[in-house]
This record gives C-alpha cells, sequence and structure tokens, in this order.
C-alpha cells in the first residue's frame, strides 16, 4: 500500500510514469482504462476547494470509481471523534482516501491508522497534487509529444516563487524541485522565507536542495523558466491580510518582472487569484500565462496517480 502525502512519496522514475500515464489519459479522455472499477473512494473536506473537489470527484468517476463526498463537518469529527477510529473504521468501507485539511499531521495519521491509500489533496505544508499538475503543464511545452521524456525535459530548468515564500505551494516547490533536479528561486519579505520544516523534510528525504531565498524580486525571476505566484493571504490569514498586503506588495507579478524572465517563460498560479494583488490583471490574462491549462490538468494528473496507487495496492 502506497500513500501520496509529499512529492518525495513518489520516486523520480515513478514521476516519470504518472506523467506518461496522464498523457495518455488526456489525450484519450473517456476510453482509459477503468483502473478504480468497483472501487469506492472517499473525498473528505475540511477547506473549501473549486478545482481540487471537481477535478478529484470527477476523476474517481471516470476511472470507474464511486467518489464519496465527505463534508467534515459533517462527520463525527466535528464532535470530537478520534482522527485514528475515523481512519480506521472508513478503511473498512472505501478503497482509498483524498483529504484536505488543515494541519499536515492529520493526513500522517490517517495514513498510519488507516489500511487504504491516502492522497493530500492539500495541507498547510504541502500541495503535492498541484506541484505534479504544474511541472507536468511545463513538461508538456518542454518535450511536446515526447510524454515518456516529460519529467527529464524539467532537469536543469529555473522556476521563480514569488510572495509568501513560506507557503505550502512554496515548500511543495522546495521539495519537489529537489527531487526533480529544478533549480527554484524564492523572493519575498523577510520573515517569510522557508522555514525549518521543510529543510528537515529535504534532510529526511536525503536531497541537498536546489533552492534559493532573496528578499530581492528580480534577482530571482532573471533567467527564468517559469514564474509563479500563490495568493498572499490564505484562507486563515484573514486578521494578517492588512500587513501581507503591505509586506510583499514589491513581489507583485507583473509586466516589468516578466521582462526579466527568458522571453519563453511562463507565468502560474495555482488559483483563484486576485489581480492587482500577487498579479497584474496583465500577466494573469497575458499570452505567458498558463494558467487555465494548468487547472484543466489537475484532472488528468491526478487520475494517474490514483490509477497509481490502486495499482501499488
Amino acid at each position: 500500500m502506497r500513500h501520496f502525502l509529499k512529492e518525495t512519496d513518489l520516486t523520480p522514475a515513478e514521476i516519470a510514469g504518472v506523467f506518461a500515464a496522464a498523457a495518455r489519459m488526456k489525450s484519450g479522455r473517456g476510453s482509459e482504462a477503468a483502473a478504480l472499477a468497483r472501487q469506492s473512494w472517499g473525498l473528505l473536506f475540511f477547506k473549501k476547494s473549486t478545482r481540487t473537489r471537481v477535478s478529484f470527484q470527477v476523476g474517481v468517476h471516470e476511472l470507474g470509481g464511486q467518489p464519496v463526498m465527505l463534508n467534515a463537518d459533517d462527520m463525527q469529527l466535528s464532535r470530537g471523534e478520534a482522527v485514528g477510529d475515523t481512519a480506521r473504521v472508513l478503511s473498512r468501507y472505501l478503497h482509498g482516501m483524498v483529504v484536505r485539511c488543515h494541519e499536515h499531521a492529520l493526513l500522517e495519521e490517517f495514513a498510519s491508522s488507516g489500511s487504504m491509500p491516502v492522497v493530500n489533496a492539500l495541507s498547510d505544508f504541502l500541495h503535492p497534487c498541484q506541484f505534479l499538475t504544474d511541472m507536468f503543464t511545463l513538461a508538456e511545452r518542454f518535450a511536446p509529444g515526447r510524454p515518456e521524456q516529460y519529467a527529464s525535459s524539467l532537469k536543469g530548468r529555473k522556476v521563480a516563487f514569488l510572495g509568501d515564500t513560506s507557503c505550502n505551494m512554496a515548500n511543495s516547490f522546495v521539495l519537489g524541485g529537489a527531487a526533480l533536479g529544478v533549480e527554484v528561486a524564492l523572493a519575498g519579505p523577510a520573515g517569510h522565507e522557508p522555514g525549518e520544516a521543510i529543510r528537515a523534510q529535504l534532510r529526511r528525504d536525503g536531497l541537498a536542495g536546489t533552492f534559493s531565498f532573496s528578499t530581492d524580486p528580480a534577482a530571482a525571476v532573471r533567467g527564468a523558466d517559469m514564474v509563479y505566484t500563490d495568493v498572499w493571504v490564505s484562507m486563515g490569514m484573514e486578521s494578517e491580510k492588512a500587513e501581507r498586503l503591505r509586506a510583499m506588495r514589491p513581489y507583485q507579478v507583473d509586466a516589468g518582472l516578466m521582462s526579466l524572465a527568458k522571453p519563453s517563460a511562463y507565468f502560474m498560479h495555482c488559483l483563484p487569484a486576485h489581480p492587482g494583488e500577487e498579479v497584474s490583471a496583465e500577466v494573469l490574462s497575458g499570452a505567458q500565462s498558463i494558467v487555465f491549462d494548468q487547472a484543466e490538468n489537475r484532472l488528468h494528473v491526478q487520475k494517474a496517480v490514483l490509477a497509481h496507487l490502486a495499482s501499488a495496492r
């Protein structure tokens, strides 16, 4: 049995296989093998969602399975039932779980207590499904028509990540970038750099890390193959909004910053975006933006991950 809680739960070779499978599923959508036939997968959400919820629900269905939507507020978890007990019970009913939550430790407890694969659909620490999707979306452009080379085409590429570089998405780029050989240049205000938790994870996984941190956005973007940003005020941080907007204003991705990247560079954002805050409206809707391709590819990459976990089980 395998879980996908963090990027390094899949080896680089397995990621290459997931990319190739995702490409096949994308080009042959509707005709792929029913990898989850006669299976029921729970989708447990503690946080609001659009892309993650719909893409997983549709993905389980298209793989021949039954998605079982679970709202944490409607479960006994909300009344104090232990996470471990919930995981043990649901393991008697379900073939796998997709969980979107706050604390990463909850995912780890689900995985250690239950007897079914668990997929991280976002935690406060990492967002591995989004990271894989982002890399797949880039690789489609670096190795068009050659899915078997998607993973290798990413080696040595430079990604610039601007804004809140201590967020879960930045952590995923730090960890996943190290695993895939991608250079990750982070730029944000002092005090928002990658924390000890992600550095410790790199050490546990035996990865040296291929990231750098600077307070200079121009230095991070210069020569980048892709420029990335995320919201400055995540769910649960509303009380910090005014201070975050002030501190991160210099890191807005605008046309001036994009001009410092390679002429062929792409702009990416995991959405939802706030034009005028972390990115200018001009860049978000510009020719270099591939944000809606990212959003679409969540479906295909996640289907490939689910099929991989199901086959491993």
